[in-house]
């Protein structure tokens, strides 16, 4: 009788061993396939939807992979709305597990969706330039440059343009209030009066009682603070009310869109913004003008001439973000973890000098704003087109 033989231990244990690898191969495998997941919410509707559209439209143009490792990319639309706004980030960070938020648009949604990013622990990329404070219970970092900033580059132009008097005229919401405190301290430290104080809302379509009031103050300049297309209605009805003056309006303003809809009645309005809007003008030796004109080509590649906009430019600064801040925190940890999360966070308040299309980003633990002079450009609207009259002031 023949017994067939038994595999002797040490083979076995070998076949184990074998097996166990190849499985610990295709674990790690998927590890490194892991995906870093992140959540966008956008103004795709409602009166923000100016600026939400061409951040969407950007976004077509980022990579499918960062550091090596694939890039999802879950997007909402809050319509305008911080209910809706805050709805999504809940979503993204109790669903979705992302691994960091963009957005929202505006201001309102950027402050709404900045309390779930500090409750999850996971970072939010501001597309909108809410104030920040800083410190280790804040999870939100602003791409568009601070209120503030712009406020004293306006303040000091208004100097240089002999204005003394200024009416204020501007939303009544988050970007609006933002205006109204910066732009009173600007004032006051130069010299600046504010003769009127008027409000409205994103989604008026008229100012007459406010247009009055501002007439009837006789004002040197008027300052008109709103977003996108929205931006050019007072505009448009203060001159049709007869005023001539000088109009300033908020780098808010700085699209394509305002032009579009404002026609004739935007000639010969100043405003700061981002250098990405006269990127072809920025010194060789700046180092935003390689990333402002590769953001450029590419959008308008894709959109046609003249459709850039600071807006959309965001999205791409948050692609040159994280093209920094992933690799390092790789090091550390994994995607779809809360040790990768804090990992991306410390990453972006310890990497320097990260070059966008606005400006040179400097986060650091007690300052989530980022800029400084070099993220300002001082434009004056000249037939039907932004042309610079001031250039970033700072350079490195």
């Amino acid at each position: 009788m023949h017994h067939r033989p038994t595999p002797s231990r040490p083979k076995r244990l070998n076949s184990l061993r074998h097996l166990l690898a190849l499985s610990a191969l295709g674990l790690a495998s998927l590890a490194a396939q892991a995906e870093v997941t992140i959540g966008v919410s956008l103004s795709l509707t409602g009166p923000l939807s100016s600026l939400g559209l061409p951040q969407q439209a950007t976004l077509a143009l980022w990579p499918d992979r960062v550091a090596g490792e694939p890039i999802k990319l879950v997007i909402l639309d809050d319509a305008s709305d911080t209910s809706a706004a805050v709805k999504n980030a809940r979503r993204f960070v109790s669903e979705q597990q992302v691994d960091l938020m963009l957005g929202s648009s505006g201001v309102p949604g950027v402050l709404g969706m900045a309390g779930v990013a500090t409750e999850g622990r996971t970072l939010q990329l501001a597309f909108a330039p809410a104030p920040r404070q800083g410190g280790p219970e804040d999870w939100t970092f602003t791409l568009p440059q601070p209120v503030p900033l712009m406020s004293d580059a306006l303040a000091a132009r208004m100097v240089r343009d002999k204005v003394r008097r200024v009416a204020f005229l501007g939303w009544n919401e988050g970007y609006g209030e933002m205006w109204l405190n910066a732009f009173t301290a600007s004032a006051r430290q130069a010299g600046l009066e504010i003769v009127a104080t008027e409000r409205f809302s994103p989604v008026d379509t008229g100012i007459t009682a406010q247009a009055l009031k501002v007439l009837a103050t006789k004002p040197d300049a008027v300052l008109v603070v709103g977003a996108g297309s929205a931006a050019a209605m007072p505009q448009i009805q203060l001159k049709e009310r007869g005023w001539t003056g000088p109009i300033y309006q908020t780098h808010g303003a700085g699209s394509p869109d305002l032009l579009r809809v404002g026609g004739k009645a935007m000639e010969g309005t100043v405003l700061p913004a981002g250098p990405v809007l006269v990127a072809e003008q920025l010194d060789v030796g700046s180092p935003v003008r390689p990333v402002a004109m590769d953001y450029v080509t590419r959008f308008e590649k894709l959109k046609g001439a003249n459709t850039r906009s600071q807006f959309g430019a965001h999205a791409f600064d948050a692609l040159k973000v994280l093209e920094r801040i992933v690799p390092v925190a790789l090091k550390r940890a994994r995607p779809g973890t809360p040790a990768f999360r804090q990992a991306l966070r410390d990453a972006l308040e310890s990497e320097k000098d990260i070059a966008i299309s606005h400006g040179v980003l400097n986060y650091s633990r007690s300052n989530h704003l980022g800029y400084d002079d070099c993220g300002v450009a001082m434009l004056r609207i000249h037939q039907g087109r932004f042309v610079v009259e001031g250039l970033p002031t700072k350079t490195r």
